[in-house]
């Protein structure tokens, strides 16, 4: 190694561990002069050799570069989402199903939940190689050139840590900062920001990374995700994640019983007040991963962790009307008009009423003065209704009974809350909500058409359904002398619409809109059916004989190819080349040796990571459970498995499979 380059990484290595002292354990050894004299140093000494720049260099902080698009990429491990609770019995419940599972004593970590933008950070080797906002779980925008000017996220780590592995937090703006910007742009004429987490959210999302450097965004991690990390409770992941250089918050305690739990929410609900972050609620979870990995994950959530909200903000304001918005699925939903009011760092404008029972039993009115706060301090609800300020001439709500866009007749079924429009076929919202969920990212994920682009289409005659988007290759002077749209963005659009000819069946299933069919429901149906033609003739028995297929879905699903215009459009989509068959099937039908058997993965591997074994199972047939019952038919079992898990196989009969034992099966 030559003196300069020598010199270049003496001055990063020291740099890094200040910035650390500074930013994460607020205690630095150097002063701002001298830190900033080694800054410049090093600043100058990478001008002169530009060979020798390392992208985790401090240097490189200060941000560079546009980002015109971020690249949407794919979690290596899914982001879950949290279950909310908002009482302490609804606690006790959690914890009914745990130790319906979990015999031995259970531990819990209680840390409080800050408000912010969810981030997942993915480290090589002990260095920063990306960084993905949470999106839809599945997969999030690459915001690495952003997240890289954060000074409290380490670009590079601190002793002994994993080789590879993902560290989940939140992207929060400081009080004390955001209230400082606020000021300033009061003092400039400008609007104020809402809220610290949509400043912190938008600020993730600029494209200039040197703007994004100005603004003192924070991070504040809490979950270690990936294989062999060296830890073997979420108590130990939160110590050992302040170890490697991770500003990791401190109020975090354990407990062995709901009570101190209960204890620890009373007592931050009232303090939480006094923190330097936003915060909605106390996140409690299960101590030992080993047992989280026994209760495993449900469609959307872990069985093993839950949040605690705190009670919302409430405010009164006027109820100045009720209108009725139509959905894609005919549903007809109530909506409030209020006079506006400041809300949990929001104004709120409207707020849902849901349905005419809610109506019915709130009495609500229009002209009444009514209590709003937000669910879970997101979505704003009517809550109850001042009596005593309700006017003399005040007149009951009598629900609507017809479309508000096309006039057909209402319908409600018995056992359903919902009114509907059944005039699927020609009801504006309904064709262009249809199309809406079509194109978005979950489903077909057509880039270049949104929701103002359909619009526009639609009220030019030009799409009335979804089939026809794949006729527009054919109208492209049509589309050009649309008001705002261009050269490049037809082409973009059309581009986005022949690349969604390789989106795979299982999401094509859900693009469909079958009524109760969302993501989860899809995958099971496409990969049982492997084929829409076999899932049109599937019986009524067939589907409920799938995993988690109730009546209701069963139902829906039926219903839905017994209308001819379904098997039209679907015969169009087929005719434009659409993927209605399960690459599996297409691949091969003679490989799957594990059809019909059910298997729980358990522990830590040498060859497959527990993820890779789940793939390779469903590849070949099988079944994949987090919980071990007497359907199981095999327990795959690595090292540091839990013990009840081995315990209850053996109580039940099950066949228990070591790693080099699945192999052979699969072989």
């Amino acid at each position: 190694m030559s003196e300069i380059e020598s010199k270049i990484k003496h001055l990063s290595v020291e740099l890094h561990r200040h910035n650390y002292n500074y930013y994460v354990l607020d205690s630095p050894i150097i002063s701002d002069f001298d830190f900033d004299m080694m800054l410049k140093e090093l600043t100058m000494l990478e001008k002169q050799y530009p060979e020798l720049i390392d992208s985790n260099s401090p240097t490189q902080r200060v941000g560079g570069g546009l980002t015109k698009k971020f690249d949407t990429v794919k979690h290596r491990n899914r982001m879950y989402s949290l279950d909310n609770s908002y009482s302490f019995e609804e606690l006790e419940d959690f914890e009914n199903r745990i130790n319906k599972v979990i015999e031995e004593k259970v531990e819990y970590v209680c840390e409080l939940k800050y408000d912010g933008a969810s981030i997942s950070l993915t480290y090589e080797g002990g260095e920063l190689v990306q960084a993905l906002t949470r999106g839809d779980g599945f997969q999030g925008d690459d915001v690495t050139r952003n997240i890289r000017t954060i000074k409290s996220i380490p670009l590079l780590l601190n002793g002994d840590y994993p080789e590879s592995f993902d560290i989940r937090g939140e992207i929060v703006f400081p009080n004390a900062e955001f209230e400082k910007l606020n000021q300033k742009r009061l003092i400039n004429g400008e609007d104020p920001y809402a809220n610290p987490r949509n400043l912190a959210s938008g600020t993730l999302k600029m494209q200039d990374s040197v703007e994004v450097a100005k603004r003192p965004l924070e991070c504040l991690l809490y979950f270690l995700v990936g294989e062999k990390l060296g830890i073997s409770t979420q108590f130990d992941a939160l110590n050992k994640a302040r170890y490697m250089g991770f500003k990791v918050p401190e109020i975090s305690e354990k407990f062995n019983s709901l009570q101190g739990v209960r204890s620890f929410i009373e007592k931050w609900d009232t303090k939480r007040h006094e923190l330097e972050y936003e915060t909605d609620g106390v996140v409690i979870k299960v101590n030992s991963l080993a047992q989280q990995e026994e209760l495993g994950y449900t469609a959307k959530s872990p069985r093993w962790a839950i949040a605690y909200k705190f009670k919302a903000e409430q405010k009164t304001t006027l109820l100045k009307e009720i209108t009725y918005q139509v959905g894609r699925t005919g549903a007809v939903t109530p909506v409030a008009n209020l006079e506006p009011v400041h809300l949990a760092g929001t104004v709120v404008r409207r707020a849902s009423l849901h349905n005419a029972d809610q109506i019915e039993k709130l009495d609500v009115r229009v002209g009444d003065t009514v209590f709003v706060e937000k669910g879970g301090e997101i979505i704003p609800k009517i809550i109850g209704v001042d009596f005593d300020s309700r006017p003399a001439d005040s007149i009951k709500t009598v629900y609507l009974k017809e479309c508000p866009e096309c006039g057909s007749t209402l319908e409600r079924k018995e056992g359903e809350a919902q009114h509907y429009c059944h005039n699927s076929n020609s009801c504006p919202p309904q064709i262009k909500g249809k199309i809406e969920h079509f194109i978005s990212r979950k489903a077909m994920d057509i880039d270049g058409l949104g929701a103002e682009t359909i619009d526009l289409l639609y009220k030019a005659g030009l799409v009335s359904n979804i089939g026809e988007l794949y006729d527009l290759s054919s109208k492209k002077s049509d589309l050009l002398s649309l008001e705002r749209m261009a050269e490049k963005s037809v082409n973009n659009m059309l581009e986005g619409i022949e690349n969604s000819k390789n989106i795979e069946f299982e999401k094509v299933l859900f693009a469909l809109g079958i009524r109760y069919v969302g993501e989860t429901v899809a995958k099971k149906l496409a990969r049982s059916f492997k084929s829409i033609d076999s899932l049109i003739i599937a019986s009524f028995d067939e589907l409920v004989s799938v995993d988690e297929i109730g009546e209701r879905i069963a139902e829906s699903v039926i219903n839905f190819f017994l209308e001819e215009d379904n098997i039209k459009l679907i015969d169009k989509l087929k005719d434009n080349n659409i993927k209605f068959v399960s690459e599996e099937t297409e691949i091969s039908t003679d490989n799957l040796h594990l059809e019909g058997k059910v298997f729980v993965v358990s522990g830590v591997f040498d060859v497959y990571s527990r993820n890779e074994l789940k793939k390779e199972i469903e590849k070949f047939g099988g079944k994949v459970t987090s919980s071990i019952s007497k359907k199981t038919d095999f327990l795959v079992a690595g090292e540091k498995m839990g013990p009840s898990k081995l315990e209850k196989a053996n109580k039940l009969g099950v066949k228990i499979v070591s790693e080099n034992d699945f192999v052979k099966m699969i072989d």
